[in-house]
Order: structure tokens, then sequence, then C-alpha cells
């Protein structure tokens, strides 16, 4: 029997080595669906709830698999729900792969059913767009989204309409205008040059207090990013997106850089002479040390995004790996070891300041209890997913990642709702090992619910089915809420900020998981070790205390919140935490210092 495109489109796939295509049925693709049945479901169908559901889920399985991420969709309505997953892959540099359906040529320029000019649609999100018009197309269009989709670590998206799908497979010929193309994708490693690597380590060399800042770029360098700490006496600290590429036993590790981030990392800015900068294109200015006061060196694969954030002496175009393993023997080991100390005690007092913030009472537990909580009860394989908003806060600042735990989040686009189809993608790259789940109620709202009962379909296909959702359920949009004070000052706007009471634990039951709920603060750790002992996926909720402040890591005056601006209701009793968490800073142990 003859092939049609569809069977292609799916054979090819499966040559790139895809094993799951997560998306949503729609009769746009609905030759691709037939294909998947006589393909005998190879690459696997992941049906999700909604179809951006399924790029979040490609985006995940691409995250914490370092592989490509395939999602599909219908035409129309289903290729616009992708939009938000892809954006995320685009500016997290993350290589996923659309694949996308169209009407019928026939009906194209007529304002026919679920017509939308897809090229427009998806120009600003995808590295490459193309559209298969006649089936020798095929192979190179697809070829090339796949490669481009690696090459530049972005999404890519290949459309092919209704009618096309259907037609029987012709492969190119050896002729004029046609286009062969091959499958191999060897293995490339840049590397910056011997005069490039002379310089950084001159720079390197000649600082006394020696700050590295690394991204999630970093994350395959972790061994050498700890010998370069060790050989300059450096301290570390992580964009929200490095969290995972070291782990945070080490003692100079100072934890996540930024308003959700930490005293220590702001102090290792703020006093550094010298900044090595791996892997990270963090974008907050404002947090990285004072122009002039430092002199630096970045590492990044992508040319494109050197040389930005920070007036950088010297830029190195490489795979951080290899680059480091070609600057360590240029570097000298410092002998003295204060700065590096310093850093130490700070992270050591920070942690101390932390435990007593999450020690403080509130009404009815205090949310970051619950994280803290968390930490130590993970499994070293865990992988953690965090959603947007003030559990990023949580995340950042409580979770300490050891051994091979990963973590990751909506890094640069911040778009809520991803934390929960991230973890499904996870688990469908990982599917021996836990995963974790952070989500806000405003989160689980918006879409994780749904998305449970993709977690609910599948976890039988995991060889670990544990895969455990913790909801910070406040009533409340948080994050927003502290944002319009600290912007503005303004007070809390009820209609639009305070949620209807959704108990998300009960939902989990009525689908078959584990569902738990916490209302109180001692029973927050085994509520956790219930979750993680959980025989399949587990929700637990906990009731937690919308006036605890996501403080940033240090007061700005030019900040109402920080300032404390006054206020009535939550917004007072909110500033009244607020000021007793920053009291911790200055008792004995905290970390209050004056700068230097």
């Amino acid at each position: 029997m003859s092939q049609k495109v569809s069977d292609v489109v799916l054979a090819r796939l499966r040559d790139w080595g895809v094993e799951q295509v997560f998306g949503y049925p729609g009769d746009g693709i609905n030759a691709l669906l037939a294909a998947w049945e006589r393909a005998g479901n190879r690459p696997r169908f992941i049906q999700s709830r909604h179809e951006e559901m399924s790029a979040f889920e490609a985006v995940g399985y691409a995250k914490f698999s370092g592989r490509l991420g395939v999602c599909a969709a219908t035409s129309g309505p289903g290729a616009i729900h992708l939009l938000n997953g892809l954006y995320d892959a685009c500016l997290d540099h993350v290589p996923v792969v659309a694949i996308v359906g169209q009407t019928h040529r026939s009906a194209m320029g007529g304002s026919y059913q679920q017509e939308v000019d897809l090229h427009t649609l998806f120009k600003d999100v995808a590295a490459y767009l193309q559209t298969v018009t006649v089936p020798e197309q095929l192979p190179n269009v697809l070829d090339r989204a796949v490669r481009i989709a690696y090459a530049r670590r972005a999404p890519t998206a290949v459309i092919v309409p209704g009618d096309v799908q259907d037609l029987p497979y012709t492969p190119p010929t050896h002729e004029a205008r046609m286009v062969p193309s091959s499958i191999d994708r060897s293995g490339w490693q840049a590397v910056p040059s011997d005069e490039a690597l002379a310089r950084a380590a001159e720079v390197l060399n000649a600082g006394e207090r020696v700050a590295v800042l690394v991204g999630q770029g970093a994350a395959g360098a972790r061994a050498e990013t700890e010998e370069l700490a060790h050989v300059l006496g450096a301290g570390i600290a992580k964009s929200l997106l490095g969290k995972d590429a070291v782990g945070d036993e080490l003692p100079y590790v100072t934890g996540v850089l930024g308003a959700l981030g930490t005293h220590p990392a702001h102090e290792l800015m703020r006093d550094c002479d010298t900044l090595l900068t791996i892997g990270s294109n963090f974008p907050y200015t404002r947090f990285l040390p004072d122009f002039g006061q430092a002199r630096a060196v970045q590492i990044d694969i992508d040319p494109q995004m050197l040389g930005m954030r920070y007036p950088y002496e010297v830029n190195l175009t490489g795979d951080a790996r290899a680059t480091l393993q070609r600057l360590l023997p240029l570097l000298h080991r410092k002998e003295r070891r204060d700065w590096q100390e310093r850093i130490a005690a700070d992270a050591e007092r920070w942690e101390e300041t932390m435990a007593r913030r999450a020690a403080e009472p509130a009404d009815p537990i205090n949310p970051e209890h619950v994280a803290r909580a968390l930490s130590p009860l993970l499994p070293d394989n865990a992988i953690l997913t965090s959603d947007s908003g003030s559990v990023a806060t949580w995340y950042a600042r409580h979770i300490r990642m050891r051994g091979t735990m990963r973590g990751s989040l909506s890094g640069t686009l911040a778009t809520m709702g991803c934390a929960v189809p991230y973890a499904i993608g996870a688990k469908f790259a990982h599917p021996n090992r836990p995963v974790v789940a952070l989500v806000g109620d405003g989160a689980m709202q918006m879409n994780g619910m749904a998305e449970l009962i993709t977690a609910a379909k599948y976890h039988t296909q995991w060889d670990d089915p544990r895969l455990v959702v913790g909801v910070w359920n406040n009533h409340d949009l948080a994050q927003v809420n502290w944002e319009m004070r600290a912007m503005s000052g303004s007070p809390q706007f009820l209609p639009s900020q305070e949620l209807p009471d959704v108990s998300y634990a009960a939902f989990g039951r009525t689908i078959g998981l584990t569902g738990i709920r916490v209302e109180r603060p001692e029973h927050v750790e085994g509520a956790w070790r219930q979750a993680l002992a959980a025989e399949g996926p587990a929700v637990v909720e906990f009731l937690t205390d919308p006036a605890v402040t996501p403080l940033p890591p240090y007061a700005d005056p030019d900040r109402p919140a920080d300032a404390g601006t006054g206020g009535g209701g939550a917004r007072a009793a909110g500033q009244r935490h607020g000021l007793k968490a920053k009291v911790q800073e200055f008792l004995p142990g905290g970390t209050g210092r004056p700068a230097r």
C-alpha cells in the first residue's frame, strides 16, 4: 500500500528519534490522526486537555530531556492556542517543533471555516516556518524544522494543509527545483579562540573578589563551574533558570539572584570586583554590579546573546563545558580565601534567616513554611516545576538543589499555568523519576485543574507514577497584589485579585488521584510525606496566608511596598508580617550588614 504524506510525517519524526507528540485532535489534522492509527501510535500521541497545554508539555519535555519537544494542533483555533507555549519555548531557548493543520488548499483565501493566516500568526515566534504544499517538499521542510529547532534552541512550525496530508507520498527526485534532504545530525561544539580565552583568563586572574553568575546554559558544566569557583575562591549566584545548574550543598553558592532571590546573592554582586556570567541572559541589570565596579567576562553558546546586560570586557562564544575546560588550565589558584569564606558565612546566615521567616506564625499557614518543609523531603533525583507568581519566590528561596535534582519554570515569559503541563512533559522525559509541581491557586484555576486529568490518564505508563502537585491556596492572586503595591502603592483591588475558594484536593479525588487538604501548619510535613509516598499522582493543597509578603532581598526606598507605605486590611497585615520578616535579618545570625 502506498504511503500518504501523513504517514511520512510520522515516519520522519520516528527517524529523528521523536518518541511522543503532545497534541489535541481536530479535523484539520484528521489525516494525521488516521496515520497515527496505521502507525500503531508511534510516536505516541499524548492527548492534553488544551493545545496550549500540549505546547507547554513539549517545552517541559524538551527542558528536562535535552531533546526535541513536538506538539501538534488542528487549524484555526488549535493553532492559535499553541502560541503561548511556543513563546515560552522561544524566550527560554528550548527546541520545539509544532506540526499544525490548515484548511484545504482549494479553500484558502476564501474566508473558509477555521481559515487563519498561519504565517502571520507564527512569524514572530517560529525560527523556521513553512507550509508543505506538495508531497515532494515534505522531507526537506520537516528536517529543516528539526535541525533549526536544535541549532537555534527555538520553536519552529510546519504547516500541512488537510488535503496535502491525504495525498500519496512521492519523494523529491533528482532534477531541478527539487530539494533532497537527510536525517543525520552529528554533534558539534563551539569553543572560543585561544586569544579570547587568554584575555578572559587575564581578567579573572586579576580579580580579588570574583563572582560567578550561572544560568541554564551552565547546566552541563556543573563540575567545571565548581572547579573554577574553587580555583578562584569565587562565590556563585544563579538565575532562576539556572537554579539547578549547580547544587546548593556548596557553602559558597548564594542562591538565586534578583527580586525573587537571596540577600547573599545580592551582596555577592554588590561587593565583587570581577564577574563571570556563564550561560545566562539575566535581564535585570539593577541586580548586577554597578557599571565600572567590576571587570566582566561572559560565556554563551549563542553569539547573539553576548555583550548584553553588562559592559563585558571579554565575550566568549562557546559551549559552557567545553569553554571552561579550556579556560581552567589558564587560571591561577588564589591563595587567600577570605572573600569566599565571607560569602559562605553570608549564605549560612541567610539560611538561618529563611528558617526563622518560615517559622513565623501566619493565618492559617505560612506559605514559606510549605516550601521549606518540602525541601529536605525531596528525593535526590526529583524534578521540580514551579509556576509563576509568589510560589516562584518560595521555590527560589527555600528549595535547595542537591544530587541530580532538576527544576525549571517559565523564566523570561513568566507565564502562568505552566507548572502542571511542564511536570507531565517531565514525566514523559523521565518516567522513572518523581516530579513535583509547585502551583498557586490562580494558576490551578487557569488550567492546572484540567491538566490533572491528563496526569490521571497517563500515570500508569510511567515507571515511577509519582507526580505531586502542591497547591498554595490563599484565595488571592498574591503576586499581582504585591506588585501593585510595590509599583504604585495601590490598595488591594479585590474584584480583580480575589479568587473563589476551590478544593483542589477534592477535585483530585474525583478523578482518582490522591487528594490531601492541609489547614494547620503542624500537618504540612506529614502531608508532603504522604503525597511523595502515594502510588500515583497526588494533589496536596495548603491553605496559606495571602498577607505573607514575597519581600525582595533588600529594601528599596523607591518601591512603596518595600519602604512600608500605610494601608488597611490585608495590606496592613501584609506589611506587619513583612516588617517581622525583615527584622529577622537583623537578629543574631541574620543577614543584615552594612555595604562595603
